[in-house]
This record gives C-alpha cells, structure tokens and sequence, in this order.
C-alpha cells in the first residue's frame, strides 16, 4: 500500500480541512495595565507596544477589544500609593474597583476578570503581609485577599483570580463570596504558578519587583510538574471554576499532564518575557511575525489550553477579523 500522508497537505484549503486545532479569539484574554495616576501611564520600555493605562484609556481599550470580537480582560492596577499591608488593594474606590465598575458599566456583556495578589499594592513587593521573621504569612495574607475579593465582587467583577500561591486561600474565598452573596462571582486560580525568569517585564510595568528576597518560598519551584497536579487538585477540590498554569510556554507538559487529569477548563498565561523575547525576534527580522504568534499561540492549544491569557490576543483578534 502507498501511505502518503503529504496528500492532506498539497493545498491551504485541505490544510484547512483537516487542521486539528485552532486558536478561537473569545478563548483569548487581553491583560490591562490601569493607573491610578496619568503621570503612571504610558508604554512600557520591556513590552512593545504594551501600556500602562489610564481610567478611560481602559475603558476606550476595552470598547476596542470588544469590537475585534475579544470579550474578556484581565485587570492589573497600578496604586497611587503603597504600604506594608497593600490598603489600596482592598480600598473599595481602589483603581481596580474603579476600573472594573467603569468598563462594565460601558461594555456590560465583557467579562472582566481580576487579578488579586498584594504585591502591585506593597511597599516591600511580596505578594503578601511579611512577619517579624522577614517571611510571607499565608493566613494573614489569604484574610487580606478575602477582603479585597469582596470590594472586586461589589464592583462587579465576573471574575477574581488569585496568583498569590498561599495555601487554602480559594476555600476561603469561595466561603467568603457566597456568604456576601457572590455565588456567581467565578474564581480563576493560579493553581501552577512558577517562580520564574519570564516576569521581568511585568515586573516593570507593574512595579512588582520584591524589594528584599524572592518568591520561591511560595510560587513553585520550575523542576516540579507532580506537585503542580497536587495544588491544581487541591484548588479544584475547594472551589476553583478554572485552574491555571504560569508561564504557559516553558510548561506546556505540565499544561498537558493537566489536561490529561482534570476536567476542568485550563488556562495558561503566557507571560510577559515570553511576550518580550518573541518581540525582540520579530523586531530584529529574526522571525516572520504573524506565524511565529500564530505557531505560539496554538501550541497552548495543542497542550489542552482552553483559556489564553496573552498580550498578542488584540493583536490577533485584529487578524482574524481583517
């Protein structure tokens, strides 16, 4: 018998026809960066054509993305002020709070999605409340982002998504939510969050950057991909609507080992180094633009993504709907 698999390939139509998977532009997930002052907005350096947004510019921005056919974003607050026990985090006139209540005010079917961690909102840069030790209390820290879920909840968030890594913080807040009355108010955990090289940018963009130390005594340390299946099962088994991996690229096996456990729907974040690096080839001719994101894009796919959280997803919207 002839077996000649380069049949199915002759033409871009039977390509077409027998492609196995596709990136869907409502499976992607614009990030927004919101300053709560104008003089913080602005591009950023490490990012290409990424920026720091202000209150309007975000809502403007969100109008756009809807209009490409993207119907959800995921909020980064940029605080006017910060302290050791991030106040402006759960301030309920907060930038975020803010941010949220305006664009679903204007676009009301968008799904907003809140990123909750402490660490834009510190004075020190860690993710959470620092005891006399010099380290992260996980109670004290998992109380604090129960109180700022709440102020998101009321604003009107459709989303809070935890990337703090503290233990049993999605069971409480879950309990928390629908005991406000917010049983409907989805949680999108970063269940695999790795301490990584590929946050350098956000860092920046954020003003993230820890002051003292690192995070590895709370994001998972790169090697592990048995202990991600451990804290994705356990998020599940307390309440979590979606999981999460972070980054997405350097850990598509553990996005696969994931997808190949859990049924439930997996996102991946593909990060701000992985957004950079690939720029930085594309802006030095190195890589053909346009396929080097589409082959980038739908290896998180491939894996067993269903949510792409990426800063190539207005990008691409643009594209597929040209």
């Amino acid at each position: 018998m002839n077996i000649r698999p380069r049949r199915l390939r002759r033409t871009p139509v039977v390509r077409s026809l027998v492609r196995e998977h596709a990136v869907r532009v409502e499976a992607l997930v614009m990030p927004m960066f919101v300053a709560a002052r104008a003089s913080d907005a602005g591009p950023i350096s490490s990012m290409p054509g990424i920026s720091r947004l202000t209150l309007e510019q975000a809502v403007a921005e969100a109008r756009e993305l809807f209009s490409l056919g993207l119907r959800s974003v995921l909020l980064f607050g940029i605080p006017d002020r910060k302290d050791a026990v991030a106040s402006s985090n759960y301030d309920p006139n907060g930038i975020v709070q803010r941010a949220i209540a305006a664009i679903k005010q204007a676009i009301p079917e968008m799904y907003v999605i809140a990123d909750l961690c402490n660490c834009e909102y510190t004075d020190h840069g860690h993710c959470g409340i620092v005891d006399e030790r010099g380290e992260i209390d996980n109670d004290e820290t998992v109380e604090l982002l129960v109180r700022t879920a709440i102020t998101y909840a009321q604003a009107g968030a459709d989303v809070v998504a935890p990337s703090d890594m503290m233990d049993g913080r999605v069971e409480a807040l879950r309990s928390s939510l629908d005991a406000h009355g917010f049983d409907g108010v989805a949680i999108m955990a970063y269940s695999a969050k790795y301490a990584s090289a590929f946050y350098g940018p956000f860092r920046e963009a954020a003003g993230s950057a820890p002051q003292f130390g690192d995070r590895r005594s709370y994001q998972m340390d790169p090697p592990n991909a048995r202990e991600a299946m451990r804290e994705i099962a356990l998020d599940i088994e307390e309440g979590a609507d979606v999981v999460m991996i972070k980054p997405a690229l350097a850990y598509l096996d553990v996005v696969r080992m994931a997808r190949d456990a859990f049924d439930v729907p997996i996102a991946v974040y593909n990060v701000s180094g992985e957004f950079s690096m690939l720029m930085a080839a594309i802006e030095r001719g190195w890589l053909e633009r346009d396929r080097s994101i589409d082959e980038l894009l739908v290896s998180f796919v491939r894996a067993g993504a269903d949510i792409i959280i990426t800063y190539f997803a207005k990008e691409y919207a643009r594209r597929a709907s040209s």
